[in-house]
């Protein structure tokens, strides 16, 4: 194969430009087939179109994708004219392959997907990652690297291990043998980039193992689609378009460089600009739009570069990003997206697969998916921790283990909560709500506490329980049987939830508004768009006696500032008097706030 180093594109050792944007690179990723087909004066037409709607900083251009090879002068032409706009230019490539021959289709390989047990396709993809490489010094993969293939040859190989396990270490394989090192063996300088897909709860399942492959990759991409969460095939809640970055910026210690969205079944088109809200809520270096074509003449993109415009300017105030851990493990399933359904009623999360040493934590079941789990959880607790388990995490665990921690225990029914008590409160009943069906949870009474009941007719269930251990406090959250259902459940319940379940003594009573906190008391109020979407009232609550609360970005005020009123309170929650200060503000949907809170 040729070599041609001399031509290969680097935009990393020409020193930062002025973008766009102050917080992150607004780039676009470019497939195969369009390159293949297209001209530059369609290429000019498109451009001006997506630099006026949105601002391209940066563009992803692919040599190959499923059996397309884009040819090597005609890819020059196209990083001439992005050169010439002062768009910096990379690479990319996408891992589908079609049949190679006949025998290749006894191969039942999802979207096209290689299969790394064969030896043609092997070579074949070395191939591919030598020809980028020749080009660019800078290559990220599209999500489909993943494998799914059990033809005879993998089976073969298998052996008696289990399907994950043969596929760690075959994606390991293929990755330093045949992605990266022929690709540095080309090109010394190249910067390998994988993009990992918005199913983390599947990863290990079909070879994608962040704990492995950060540390062959140069660095890692996050895919953030959520797109219609009731109408597609997935299960997204929009909070992943967040907390997935979160998640990966950990997994990859600190190695995440960006986040990448599409417009595929995005109705209506606050779908599609919730992923690039929260996507940038949590300050990724890049947003990649997927892909160029797509954007071009399509009404979801025109409003984007303008509130992308608007969040960077929020994000200069803000600080990092930071919450309450939700503990979820590498290759670990269960309860899947709990978290984010939590997330969009208000609870400020911070997914990470790393264990907290302090402070509080969230445990789900996915958290079981680590074997050492109730000794961190003990030593936690023993040291002073708060930890917040749902009842996915108490189903999964086992028996002997959580019965150490709590009296709770599954009754193995279900109930259809009506009515809500409050148990610090006398008369703290709420009835006549539409149904949420509820595991069954009892107790031991006195031995554990519940702060909330959820009832109809003469039973109720704890819906929020309290254990004691060591030092520390074990907070049982029952979570619906459908996870959609938090939504349904009034925020008069939660807030005696809140007062505990909460980041840095602040937190936020309202149906379907996210909380986004950044570590210099800098936070974002986001009114999710839902199918009842209309303006809001919530009522920010600060655990403190003494504090001054700033809306940031007001249109009129000084300097774009406003100080909004505080009210005193003495709220009484699990057996004890509290000092806060309240401020109910009206949220509109689809829009997002500032504040900073100035304490003391």
């Amino acid at each position: 194969m040729e070599v041609m180093l001399h031509e290969a594109v680097s935009d990393l050792d020409q020193g930062e430009k002025m973008g766009h944007f102050q917080n992150f690179k607004l780039t676009v990723y470019c497939v195969a087939q369009i390159l293949e087909r297209m001209d530059l004066e369609t290429l000019q037409k498109q451009y001006e179109f997506i630099e006026k709607y949105v601002g391209l900083d940066k563009v992803y251009l692919e040599p190959y994708r499923d059996g397309h090879w884009v040819e090597k002068d005609k890819m020059k032409g196209f990083i001439d004219f992005f050169r010439s706009k002062h768009v910096e230019v990379a690479g990319g490539f996408t891992t589908v392959v079609p049949d190679l021959s006949e025998e290749d289709k006894k191969r039942q390989r999802l979207f096209g997907t290689f299969c790394y047990s064969n030896p043609e396709m092997r070579e074949y993809i070395r191939k591919v990652s030598e020809y980028c490489a020749e080009q660019f010094d800078e290559i990220i993969l599209d999500d489909f690297y993943f494998t799914n293939c059990t033809c005879e040859d993998c089976i073969r190989k298998k052996g008696n291990r289990t399907w994950v396990e043969f596929r760690k270490e075959l994606m390991k394989d293929v990755s330093e043998n045949l992605i990266v090192g022929p690709a540095r063996k080309i090109n010394p300088k190249v910067k390998m980039i994988i993009k990992f897909p918005n199913w983390r709860e599947s990863y290990h399942a079909t070879g994608y193992r962040p704990d492995v492959e950060k540390d062959i990759f140069d660095m890692v991409y996050t895919g953030t689609e959520t797109r219609a969460s009731a109408y597609q095939d997935q299960h997204l809640p929009t909070y992943l378009s967040y907390s997935l970055v979160r998640w990966m910026d950990e997994a990859s210690e600190g190695r995440n460089h960006g986040t990448w969205f599409d417009t595929y079944q995005c109705w209506p088109v606050d779908d599609y600009l919730e992923q690039g809200y929260l996507s940038a809520f949590a300050k990724p270096e890049e947003i990649t739009l997927f892909q160029w074509t797509d954007l071009f003449e399509n009404k979801l993109v025109t409003p984007l570069g303008l509130q992308l415009s608007r969040i960077d300017r929020m994000l200069d105030l803000a600080g990092e990003p930071v919450g309450i851990p939700a503990y979820i493990p590498y290759a670990s399933e269960g309860e899947n997206h709990i978290e984010d359904f939590l997330g969009m009623q208000g609870f400020a999360l911070y997914p990470t697969p790393v264990f907290p040493e302090k402070g509080s934590v969230l445990l789900t079941r996915s958290s079981l998916g680590d074997e050492t789990v109730f000794q961190r959880l003990k030593a936690f607790l023993l040291e002073g921790g708060r930890a917040f388990v749902t009842s996915g995490f108490m189903s999964g665990a086992p028996e002997a283990e959580w019965r150490d921690v709590s009296s709770a225990y599954l009754t193995g029914h279900k109930l259809a909560v009506t009515r809500y008590y409050r148990t610090d409160d006398p008369a703290g009943y709420l009835e006549g709500n539409e149904p949420v069906l509820f595991p069954d949870i009892q107790h031991s009474n006195n031995m554990s506490w519940s702060l909330l009941n959820g009832g109809a007719g003469e039973y109720h269930s704890t819906l929020f329980l309290k254990d004691t251990y060591g030092k520390g406090q074990l907070y049982l959250l029952n979570t619906p049987e459908n996870p959609s259902d938090l939504t349904r459940i009034p925020e008069w319940a939660y807030d005696a939830v809140k007062p505990v379940f909460n980041y840095g003594g602040t937190y936020v009573s309202a149906r379907n508004v996210s909380l986004f906190h950044y570590d210099n008391d800098v936070m974002i109020l986001y009114a999710h768009v839902t199918d009842k979407a209309h303006p809001v009232r919530a009522t920010i609550h600060i655990q403190e006696e003494n504090a001054r609360l700033m809306q940031l970005f007001v249109r009129y005020a000084p300097g774009g500032e406003k100080e909004l009123e505080l009210q005193k309170r003495d709220v009484f929650h699990d057996f004890t008097k509290k000092k806060e200060l309240t401020c109910e503000v009206v949220l509109n949907p689809g829009e997002f706030y500032e504040f900073r809170i100035e304490r003391g």
